[in-house]
């Protein structure tokens, strides 16, 4: 492989990307886990319990549960993203000199792969690896939309928030690679119809009968009692989200909101970065055959778009909530590329100075962050 940028930039933009991910891996192992861990260490004893499935899975295999645990489970399903999106990119786009830009612009993204390697052990990538998932599934059966909607089951049991955070993407792939190509009939209308209540009223379960009924200091010496060294309570400090309310969430987000919203300048300059991807989705959504088609994909980015619009009025950690947008319509791009198209759209040019430029910028950029850019 030759690496010299004036021969071949995109496949040197590409190992820079894994330089900067493997330092971030090692970043993260000194860096102590706080959310991460405790979400192991909860699970359903004191009854349903909302964000327990991860921690009530984790009591099934250890009954004491070390801090390393948190970044061998969470770097495996990081490694399972990444292998599942190569997969993915190669069936939609190919394999080879002339898709390195799209590459470059998605998997080396600030806010994907990087981003996930930095939030390692929070339960955003959880929602992306059932959407890739889907994504590579066969979509021609009901049992697409049945499965689509246990995943998201799932993923609520994991964290609710995760109804406006990837579940409508979930929602969207399913639309965009099974209603629009297998119609509409009474069957695939009635399971999905259904299969949203329960998914909704899961949901309004979790939101609110799932808070712990009993003291907030008998939760934490049960928490304590899981942990493989029990004499570190400092890793326990956020055991209080399992009993802050809905309005408590809402008023610190609001309470937050004026030093937060500084960072939408440079938000909308990270997208702008990705200016060529952006033209290039653009191009796709145009090339779609069918005009219902075309409208329906809009449609479902306005959804998607309009969820995390409700997220960034509740919870203030903008930086996650902004990448994981970016990720949902990396997604939708693939999902809009298996709809039929009237022409093939050129990919993104591999030769272009300016190209070149922001494909290393985004490069450099190692991530955005969680609260606050980077």
């Amino acid at each position: 492989m030759n690496l010299r940028v004036r021969d071949d930039p995109w496949r040197l933009m590409l190992a820079m990307n894994a330089a900067v991910l493997i330092g971030l891996f090692v970043y993260k192992l000194t860096r102590e886990p706080y959310v991460p861990y405790i979400h192991l260490l909860v699970d359903y004893h004191f009854g349903f319990t909302k964000r327990a499935l991860i921690g009530a899975t984790t009591s099934l295999f250890v009954e004491k549960v070390p801090v390393w645990l948190v970044f061998a489970l969470a770097g495996a399903v990081w490694l399972v993203t990444a292998g599942l999106f190569i997969k993915l990119f190669r069936r939609t786009f190919g394999w080879g000199h002339e898709q390195m830009p799209l590459l470059v612009f998605m998997a080396g993204s600030p806010f994907f792969l990087k981003n996930f390697m930095h939030t390692l052990g929070h339960f955003d990538i959880y929602g992306c690896v059932l959407a890739l998932g889907l994504l590579l599934a066969p979509a021609s059966s009901v049992a697409f939309v049945v499965l689509a909607a246990l995943g998201s089951m799932i993923l609520v049991l994991i964290h609710h928030i995760h109804l406006l955070m990837y579940v409508p993407t979930i929602g969207a792939i399913v639309v965009l690679r099974h209603y629009l190509p297998q119609g509409f009939n009474r069957l695939n209308v009635t399971v999905g119809i259904a299969t949203a209540v329960c998914v909704g009223l899961l949901f309004l379960s979790a939101q609110f009968y799932g808070t712990n009924a009993v003291p907030e200091a008998e939760f934490v010496r049960y928490l304590q009692s899981r942990m493989a060294d029990p004499t570190r309570t400092d890793l326990l400090s956020f055991s209080y989200i399992w009993y802050q309310p809905l309005s408590k969430e809402v008023s610190e987000t609001w309470q937050h909101l004026p030093s937060n919203i500084l960072g939408i300048p440079v938000f909308a300059a990270l997208i702008w970065l990705h200016a060529p991807l952006l033209n290039y989705f653009v191009r796709s959504i145009r090339a779609v055959s069918d005009e219902f088609h075309r409208r329906m994909v809009i449609a479902v980015i306005a959804l998607v778009s309009a969820g995390y619009l409700i997220i960034f009025a509740i919870v203030f950690d903008y930086s996650r909530w902004i990448s994981n947008w970016a990720v949902c319509m990396f997604l939708i791009l693939h999902a809009v590329k298996m709809l039929p198209a009237s022409k093939s759209v050129p990919l993104v040019s591999t030769n272009d100075r300016k190209t070149h430029l922001l494909g290393w910028i985004v490069t450099l950029i190692p991530r955005v962050g969680i609260v606050r850019p980077f």
